[in-house]
C-alpha cells in the first residue's frame, strides 16, 4: 500500500504566514500532549521566525520553548527550519556558531533539521550538514531544502541536478520549499519524478503555500508522481498564505487507500482546540483577512506567506496600507533587479522591504537598505542570474565587484562568543542564553535583563510573604 506521511505546521509555518509568528507557547501548552499521539512524520515547530518572534514580541525564551515542546510531545519528531550559514538571523555567521548553534538545537530536542539557503548556493549549507551529521542522536534527520522558484534561470533540469548535489552531500530526505505557493500541477509532476529518476528512493518532501490558491491541485499531483512526505496546517490555520489542511488531505488519501498513519480522532480534536485560537486572533486584528484570502496574482509577484503577512504588519505600523498594491507591484522589478533570488527569508524580507521604500521614496533605490547592499556586495551567496548592472555600479561604484561570501581565512572562527560574554556578562546563564545574543543581541538583551528583574522581583516578594 502507498504511503504518504504529514508534517504538521500550526507551531511554525501556518501561524507564522497568517500572522506574523506572533503564537505564544501558553495557547498552545495544553494540546501538544495529544498532538503527540497524532501520527505525525513530524511536527515544525522551531526555526525561521519563531526565535526571533519569542525574544522580540512574545517575552520568551526560544530555547526554553523548545524544550517544553519537547517534554510534552516524546513521541513525536520534531522539526525545524535553518537557514544554513544564516542560521535564523539575518546575515551569515562563522562555521563555530553555526556548528554550536546546530549542537544546541539538537540538545534541547530537534530531531529534523531542514537546511536551505535563500539562493540555493549549497556552499552555505555545508557546515549545517556537518554539524547536524556530528551531533546526530538516532532520531536525527538531516533535510537538504531547495527554495523553489520560477525564473528564466530556475528549470527542472536545473532542480534536478541541486537534488542530485544534495544527495552526494549527504542529506537523508530532500524538501522542495515552495514558499510562495506558485508551484503549479505541472510542475510538480515534471519535477518530482524528474527527481526521483535521478535520486532513485531518497524521501521527496513538498512544502507549499495555499496564497494562489493551487496548493491543493499541486499536493495531489506531486503525491501521484511519488512525493513521499507533504507539510500541512490543521484546518483552522490552513489556507491563505498557509499551509493546505491536515484533515482535508487525510480524508481525500483515505479515499484513494494511501496511507498516512494519521489517527483520524486526534487531528480533529487537535484542530477543535484551535478553533478559538485563531477566531481570538481574527478579532484581534492581528489575523488579517489578507493573509487568509486567496490572490492568484502571488503568481506574478512569487510572494511567501510570511513575507505578505510581514508586510501587511508593517504598513499598518506605517499607516501605509494605501500602498499595498503598489509595493506588491514592485516587488517583481526589485527581484529581476536582484538576479531573480528566490523569495525566502532572508532575501523576501530584503526584496519585499525594498519594494516598500521605493514605493514610499517615490523614487526608486533612492534609500537602498543595508542588507540589500550587502547583498550586492557577496555577503549573501551568488545570485541565480546577472544582478542590474546600473544598480550594481550604485552600489559598489563603477567596476567594483561583489566578493566570495566564503572567503576561506574569515569563515571558521570569530569573536562571537568572546564578545556576547563580555557583554551579557551574569545575565548569560548558559550556551543557549550566549547563542540568544549572538543572533540577536538587542532583543536577546532585553529579554534576558527583563527576566532577571522578574526573578529578583519575585525573590524580593517571596521574602516578604515570609
Amino acid at each position: 500500500m502507498k504511503k504518504v506521511q504529514f508534517t504538521e505546521t500550526v507551531l511554525r509555518d501556518a501561524n507564522q504566514s497568517l500572522m506574523a509568528t506572533r503564537l505564544p507557547y501558553s495557547d498552545y501548552a495544553g494540546i501538544l500532549s495529544e498532538m503527540d499521539k497524532a501520527g505525525y512524520y513530524s511536527v515544525e515547530c522551531w526555526g525561521g521566525a519563531t526565535f526571533d518572534s519569542c525574544l522580540r514580541y512574545l517575552g520568551e525564551d526560544p530555547w526554553e520553548r523548545l524544550r517544553n515542546i519537547r517534554k510534552n510531545m516524546p513521541n513525536t519528531r520534531l522539526q525545524m527550519l535553518l537557514r544554513g550559514q544564516n542560521l535564523l538571523g539575518y546575515k551569515h555567521y562563522h562555521d563555530d556558531v553555526v556548528e554550536k548553534f546546530v549542537e544546541l538545537s539538537i540538545k534541547n530536542g530537534i530531531d529534523i533539521i531542514r537546511i536551505f539557503d535563500a539562493l540555493n548556493d549549497f556552499r552555505n549549507i555545508k557546515t549545517a550538514l556537518e554539524a547536524t551529521k556530528k551531533y546526530a542522536t538516532p532520531k536525527t534527520i538531516a533535510s537538504g531544502c531547495i527554495s523553489y522558484t520560477q525564473s528564466p534561470v530556475h528549470t527542472v533540469d536545473k532542480y534536478v541536478e541541486m537534488c542530485k548535489e544534495l544527495k552526494s552531500m549527504g542529506f537523508e530526505t530532500i524538501c522542495l520549499k515552495d514558499m510562495a505557493g506558485t508551484m503549479s500541477p505541472y510542475e510538480a509532476e515534471h519535477l518530482i519524478k524528474g527527481i526521483k529518476d535521478a535520486i532513485g528512493d531518497m524521501p521527496i518532501i513538498l512544502h507549499t503555500h495555499c496564497t494562489t490558491g493551487m496548493a491543493y491541485m499541486t499536493v495531489t499531483k506531486a503525491i501521484e508522481s511519488g512525493v513521499d512526505v507533504i507539510d500541512t496546517a490543521t484546518s483552522c490555520f490552513s489556507n491563505g498564505t498557509s499551509q493546505p489542511a491536515t484533515e482535508t488531505l487525510f480524508y481525500a488519501l483515505g479515499q484513494y487507500g494511501i496511507e498516512t498513519g494519521l489517527n483520524e480522532d486526534v487531528i480533529n480534536k487537535v484542530n477543535d482546540y484551535f478553533k478559538p485560537i485563531k477566531q481570538k486572533y481574527v478579532d484581534s486584528g492581528l489575523l488579517n483577512p489578507k493573509s487568509m484570502a486567496t490572490d492568484s496574482q502571488a503568481l506574478v509577484y512569487k510572494v511567501p506567506g510570511g513575507m505578505l503577512s510581514n508586510m501587511i504588519a508593517n504598513l499598518k505600523d506605517m499607516n501605509a496600507m494605501d500602498k499595498f498594491e503598489a509595493a506588491l507591484a514592485e516587488i517583481p522589478s526589485v527581484r529581476k533587479d536582484l538576479g531573480y533570488p528566490p523569495l525566502v527569508t532572508p532575501l523576501s524580507q530584503m526584496v519585499g522591504n525594498q519594494a516598500v521604500v521605493n514605493v514610499l521614496m517615490g523614487e526608486r533605490y533612492k534609500q537602498i537598505s543595508n542588507e540589500v547592499k550587502n547583498y550586492f556586495k557577496g555577503e549573501y551567496g551568488i545570485s541565480p542570474a546577472p544582478v542590474d548592472a546600473a544598480l550594481e555600479a550604485k552600489i559598489l561604484g563603477e567596476g567594483g565587484k561583489p566578493v566570495d561570501c566564503r572567503i576561506e581565512d574569515a569563515k571558521r572562527t570569530g569573536k562571537e562568543f568572546e564578545d556576547a560574554k563580555a557583554a551579557l556578562g551574569d545575565l548569560a546563564r548558559c550556551e543557549e542564553d550566549l547563542m540568544s545574543y549572538i543572533c540577536f543581541p538587542q532583543q536577546a538583551e532585553a529579554f534576558l535583563k527583563e527576566r532577571k528583574a522578574k526573578e529578583e522581583n519575585m525573590a524580593t516578594y517571596t521574602i516578604e510573604e515570609a
